[in-house]
């Protein structure tokens, strides 16, 4: 047929609610990729695949006439919210919470306080992430000492295949965050090279009374209690 030739491509898609990857190889011109770069693209498949269950691959081979000096069209991939982006709803409820911040856990010298505070949280950017805001008064004796606010954000981050965290406050900080689901409880500890390495965890094992604590990491490497509180959704 003038202006076509027979190519045998091969499509490999991995597929986890939304599209993971796609890739198409020809033989010979046109082509997107190369069949030994193609095979790469394949095996990374079968292993991500292995590592998770739910993952399905589908790999075919089709006999098409491809015109000659076109290419395969582009499709834009499509993220829906999966199961470790569901798992993350029970840990952060609209609510408020009640607690204490250590003495020194507001920096050296600061004392011991009692703490109430609230939180509206909500899905955002197609439900791929929670997205909070917090609300925290502390009091020392009774009086009304600190006015904490803060926004956090957290999600399921397909590229890292981890839990990503940002929050930022009204200390003027900001600050990145990695976890982990263990059981009933979400771990996240702050990444990259922070004044301070914090670690947050929420304990959901009765989901009416939510356990929250925030430690910090000291010299020697072991973490230290600073704020614990109680989430009553």
């Amino acid at each position: 047929m003038d202006g076509m030739r027979s190519a045998k491509c091969f499509v490999v898609a991995v597929v986890d609610r939304s599209l993971f990857c796609v890739a198409i190889a020809c033989p010979e011109p046109p082509s997107i990729l190369s069949c030994d770069r193609f095979r790469r693209h394949a095996v990374r498949a079968d292993l991500y695949m292995g590592r998770r269950s739910r993952l399905r691959a589908v790999m075919r081979m089709t006999e098409r006439e491809t015109p000659a000096g076109t290419t395969a069209r582009w499709e834009p991939t499509v993220h829906e919210p999966g199961p470790e982006t569901e798992a993350l709803a029970r840990f952060h409820p609209n609510g408020t919470w009640t607690g204490r911040v250590k003495a020194g856990g507001m920096g050296p010298g600061s004392p011991e306080m009692e703490a109430r505070g609230r939180a509206d949280c909500e899905w955002i950017i197609n439900g791929l992430w929670r997205s909070c805001r917090f609300e925290q008064d502390q009091f020392v004796a009774g009086e009304k000492v600190v006015a904490w606010k803060a926004h956090w954000i957290a999600g399921w981050d397909a590229r890292a295949e981890e839990y990503r965290g940002m929050a930022v406050d009204s200390n003027g900080i900001s600050m990145m965050f990695r976890g982990r689901l263990e059981g009933d409880r979400l771990i996240m500890e702050s990444m990259g090279d922070p004044a301070v390495n914090l670690r947050f965890i929420r304990d959901a094992t009765d989901p009416r009374a939510i356990t929250w604590t925030n430690e910090i990491m000291t010299e020697d490497g072991s973490w230290r209690l600073i704020e614990e509180y109680v989430i009553r959704p």
